[in-house]
C-alpha cells in the first residue's frame, strides 16, 4: 500500500472513534473519562475490558466509552509499552534497564514455576509495574484531554448551528 492510503485509513479510523464518542449520550466530562479509564487499564497487562467496565460503573463514568478506551490498547500496544515501562521503571528506582530486560529474558528462556518465588522475579516485576502505571497514566491523561477538547468542539460546533432547542 502507498503511504497515502494509509494515511487515509488512519484518518477515516479515528474520525469513527470520534464520531462513536461525540454520539454517546452523557456529559463530555464523564465521556472523556471513561475513555480515559478505559486507556488506563487497558495498558496495564492483564487487565481488560471487563475490568474496564466494573471501573467504569464503580467510578460512574460512561462504560461504552471505557470498553471502547480498553480495546484500543488492550492488545496492539503491549509489545510497545512493555520495553518503555521497562525504560521508565527502571530510571524512577535507579536501576539499569538493561539488567532488568537481561534478568527478563534469562526468566523466560530456562522457565521453572519455582523461579516465581525468587527474588529476582521482584526486582524486574517491581519497575515494570512501576513503569506501566507512569505510562498507563500518561496515556490516560493525553486521552482524556484531547477528548475532551473534541467533545467540547463538536458540542459548541452543534450548538451554534441550531441555537434555540427546546
Amino acid at each position: 500500500m502507498k503511504d497515502g492510503v494509509w494515511v487515509g485509513k488512519i484518518r477515516e479510523f479515528f474520525r469513527g472513534l470520534y464520531e462513536k464518542l461525540a454520539g454517546i449520550n452523557d456529559t463530555p466530562h464523564k465521556i472523556a473519562a471513561g475513555l480515559a479509564l478505559g486507556v488506563f487499564l487497558g495498558i496495564l497487562p492483564g487487565v481488560g475490558p471487563l475490568a474496564a467496565l466494573g471501573a467504569a460503573f464503580l467510578f460512574k463514568v460512561n462504560r461504552a466509552a471505557a470498553l471502547l478506551g480498553s480495546l484500543l490498547t488492550n492488545t496492539w500496544l503491549s509489545i510497545f509499552t512493555f520495553a518503555v515501562s521497562i525504560k521508565i521503571g527502571a530510571f524512577i528506582l535507579g536501576q539499569s534497564w538493561q539488567d532488568i530486560q537481561q534478568k527478563y529474558e534469562l526468566l523466560i528462556k530456562d522457565f521453572h514455576w519455582r523461579d516465581l518465588l525468587g527474588k529476582e522475579v521482584g526486582a524486574i516485576i517491581s519497575p515494570v509495574i512501576l513503569g506501566y502505571l507512569v505510562v498507563a497514566f500518561c496515556f490516560a491523561a493525553v486521552s482524556y484531554c484531547l477528548c475532551l477538547l473534541a467533545l467540547w468542539g463538536k458540542r459548541s460546533r452543534g450548538k451554534s448551528k441550531n441555537p434555540i432547542q427546546f
